[in-house]
């Protein structure tokens, strides 16, 4: 089998391949790519042949890629976005652009962050479209190399310092990141609750039936790790993958939570709620903005993290 090369391979080919790898489906790739279905299978044959690789093999009504498609995606994909980046206009104007932003976030910071971003975007970039995608976890960096969000918005305790260690080390660096605002966690309950009119103690927090917010899913969080260094441990007899749900759940069940004290006024349920100040030590949260690299100068992106920044200013002084 000849080798591929620049000369020899049509590159068309490999924005066929990025597409069918983010859709796995030929029909919806066909439909992105405004080509008819036959047209996508037979350039994704066609690169099968250049490459001597399936890449993508169907299982059910899905296509699941290769190993070497899954090794192949990530460059492909960088290097079509950085081209795209390239073609585009130098200077963002937000009046006449006509883009979509996707970003990722937590619940609560988009109940804190979309209704300004939205009013921001209306009267100034009436042609900007947004896309929030559901935050399901701790470290976003392998969405945002994958280019399947532009921006991420949340609590990342590893990156930070993980970024840092790297730069300070010399290592090359693909993320950059902006610190929004810090905030704290409090203990929640509902009002009623045996231990609203009781100081809360470790012990009695201890002893009490708990409601976890896992992005993850695991039934362990910081709250556990905190109480771990004291030799302490708690139920957990609930996880939920959202903050909202927490604060609905434990507005109407002996469960306590534990919420960023900055959601609380934006719950819609504050009323029914009765916060207490963790009976232990914990850190602050520290919400940041995360982007890739090859983003950092798009003038586009720039105007984005801009008004998220200004917004996150505005809303944790109000």
């Amino acid at each position: 089998m000849n080798v591929p090369t620049l000369r020899t391979l049509d590159l068309n080919l490999l924005k066929v391949f990025d597409v069918v790898m983010y859709e796995r489906s030929l029909t919806r790739a066909a439909h992105q790519l405004a080509l008819t279905q036959p047209a996508v299978s037979n350039a994704l044959r066609r690169l099968r042949e250049a490459l001597g690789d399936d890449l993508l093999v169907r299982q059910g009504r899905t296509l699941e890629p290769t190993a070497r498609a899954q090794e192949l995606w990530p460059a492909v994909r960088s290097a079509l976005q950085q081209l795209q980046a390239s073609l585009l206009p130098a200077v963002f104007t937000p009046a006449s652009a006509n883009t979509t932003f996707v970003l990722t976030m937590a619940d609560a910071t988009a109940a804190e962050l979309m209704p300004g971003l939205l009013a921001v975007m209306t009267r100034e970039a009436p042609g900007v479209s947004m896309r929030v995608l559901p935050l399901t976890t701790r470290d976003p960096r392998r969405l945002l190399d994958d280019g399947e969000a532009d921006l991420a918005i949340g609590y990342f305790p590893t990156v930070s310092p993980d970024l840092t260690a790297r730069a300070l080390a010399g290592d090359p660096v693909s993320f950059k990141h902006h610190r929004l605002f810090e905030g704290d966690y409090v203990c929640v309950m509902r009002k009623g609750h045996p231990l609203a009119v009781r100081p809360l103690t470790l012990e009695r927090y201890c002893a009490a039936r708990h409601l976890l917010v896992s992005f993850s899913g695991r039934a362990f969080g910081f709250i556990d790790g905190a109480l771990a260094a004291l030799g302490r441990s708690r139920r957990v007899v609930l996880t939920v993958n959202q903050f909202f749900i927490a604060g609905k759940v434990v507005a109407s069940s002996d469960l306590l939570t534990v919420l960023p004290r900055h959601f609380l006024k934006v719950t819609g349920i504050a009323e029914q709620l009765v916060v207490r100040e963790l009976p232990f030590a914990t850190a602050r949260i520290q919400v940041d903005a995360l982007w890739h690299l090859r983003q950092d100068s798009d003038s586009g992106h720039a105007w984005l993290r801009a008004q998220v920044a200004e917004l996150a200013t505005r809303e944790m002084a109000s």
